[in-house]
């Protein structure tokens, strides 16, 4: 297939809803939050679960461990190759097809009778969970140039808190009614924002009209043209690694000794991560004034600062961990969120025709780096216990500070 490059440049108008007279308005801006929360939050329902899920389908702990691993794959090579379907097509008819298949996969999520269905599903789940970045491009779109930090911070804390509460919602449904009904009322949030969203979203002009190849090879282009991309894409995966190995094992960790907790405990440490994702439009305020490079740099520090203590974990008395463990994901979930806020803030700014493939690669980058994580840190706990998971989170954070300066 020959590919005739199309300028990236387009008209202001291109930029626009099909309605310019459709402002952000809090209502709007409300769904918007919504919607990107409750479909991220669709990736993270099973961390909680995981020692519940390996007794019900008998699975080790390093099998049971490649349930969230696929389900960052597959958000990754959504995001890959879905995502950019923003710029090409009406963001809000990509959105409605989106989440119709997403509710389909978390049907089949939990209606699994074997591993072999579950990990399908969960690689379909994070496929068509790539609709929560249709969401924050169509935030930035519709938000004035003055404010758009602000606005996209506000639209992210709705994405986190999705990120962070659905552990907490995930771990107390599926101690209470058993894993199945997770998954099921997933599918049913999933429909309601879906009903919201074709009654209140405005339509969007495509900003190309570039064939679907030609469309993700400018992908590649992107990332030749724009240094300041490579290093947001690459500074974020590496925070990526240790935000996903942490969540991906503490579960199975608490549910061992010395704890023997269960999964509304390991569901429960959502809500201290919560407390860092409500300062997010705080981060994008800092963006605005002070620069997304600066606020980027903080927040990689802060997550650094906040793995830290849990490699002292051996000198540590059993009920000081679980302390330290909550004050940790405090730390680091506002730290990695920051700077996650900084770089979207940085990277719509570099080419505003083409913010769904920024966007797109920006998370790709990220989600490699989660599922990363989480392979990793499921092989390491099974071989070296918390140690292993905690050193995994604190060399990824110093090689995320030396990445931003490198590459």
């Amino acid at each position: 297939m020959a590919w005739h490059p199309e300028p990236l440049t387009a008209p202001a108008s291109a930029a626009v809803p099909v309605h310019s007279q459709e402002v952000l308005t809090p209502g709007l801006l409300g769904l918007i939050g919504a919607g990107a929360g409750l479909s991220v939050a669709t990736l993270y329902y099973n961390q909680p679960l995981l020692g519940l899920l390996a007794e019900s389908l008998g699975a080790g702990s390093q099998a049971i461990g490649w349930m969230p691993t696929l389900t960052q794959c597959g958000y990754a090579l959504g995001l890959l190759f879905l995502a950019p379907l923003g710029d090409r097509y009406d963001r809000k008819r990509v959105i409605l097809a989106k989440g119709a298949v997403l509710i389909a996969a978390l049907l089949l999520v939990a209606s699994a009778g074997s591993l072999a269905q579950l990990l399908a599903g969960s690689l379909l789940v994070g496929l068509a969970a790539t609709l929560a970045q249709d969401f924050v491009p169509a935030a930035a779109a519709l938000a004035p140039e003055r404010t758009r930090g602000q606005m996209v911070g506000y639209v992210m804390t709705g994405l986190l808190l999705g990120i962070l509460l659905s552990r907490v919602v995930s771990g107390v449904v599926g101690a209470r009614f058993g894993w199945r009904w997770t998954f099921g009322g997933a599918a049913l949030s999933v429909a309601g924002i879906l009903a919201a969203a074709w009654r209140r979203l405005p339509a969007f002009r495509p900003t190309t009209s570039l064939a679907y190849g030609d469309l993700l090879l400018t992908l590649a282009a992107l990332l030749r043209r724009h240094p300041a991309l490579r290093r947001a894409a690459l500074a974020q995966g590496l925070l990526a690694v240790g935000f996903s190995g942490f969540w991906s094992t503490l579960a199975v960790y608490l549910h061992g000794a010395p704890f023997h907790l269960g999964s509304a405990a390991a569901g429960a440490y959502g809500l201290a991560g919560a407390a860092g994702a409500l300062l997010a439009p705080l981060a994008g305020r800092l963006a605005d004034r002070r620069g997304p490079a600066w606020v980027a740099g903080a927040g990689a520090v802060l997550t650094l600062a906040a793995f830290l203590p849990m490699l002292a974990f051996p000198w540590m008395a059993p009920q000081t961990r679980l302390w330290v463990l909550g004050v940790s994901a405090v730390g680091f979930d506002l730290g990695v969120q920051s700077t996650l806020i900084a770089h979207q803030t940085l990277v719509y700014g570099l080419e505003p025709e083409a913010r769904s493939r920024l966007n797109a690669v920006l998370y790709v980058g990220m989600f490699l780096g989660m599922a990363a994580g989480s392979a990793l840190a499921s092989a390491l706990f099974q071989r070296a216990g918390w140690q292993g998971v905690a050193g995994l989170a604190v060399g990824a954070s110093v090689l995320s500070l030396v990445a931003r300066r490198r590459s």
